[in-house]
């Protein structure tokens, strides 16, 4: 460990891995939801912008997935749509 308190990347080899267990985009959407369920609608409304950009852009790489991700994406639209009009239920 380094004297300021941080273990060097170059001496742990786990450190090299990658540790991320989800795409960035499903954190985003569980986050999304998060703020639905606790009614901070306007983070909602932010975080499905970023969502919707980022699934919605040209993608670099083929994506299998793509269909089911913009599922997702048109259901985190109208959830949020639903809480924000709850007479039209």
């Amino acid at each position: 460990m380094s004297e300021d308190g941080f273990e060097n990347a170059g001496t742990d080899s786990r450190m090299s891995l990658p540790r991320y267990t989800r795409r960035l985009s499903d954190k985003i959407l569980i986050a999304f939801h998060q703020a639905c369920d606790q009614r901070e609608l306007e983070v909602a409304e932010q975080l499905l912008r970023i969502l919707d950009e980022m699934l919605t852009r040209r993608p670099t790489t083929p994506d299998v997935n793509r269909r089911r991700h913009i599922e997702s994406l048109v259901a985190a639209h109208e959830r949020l749509w639903l809480l924000r009009h709850p007479e039209s239920r």
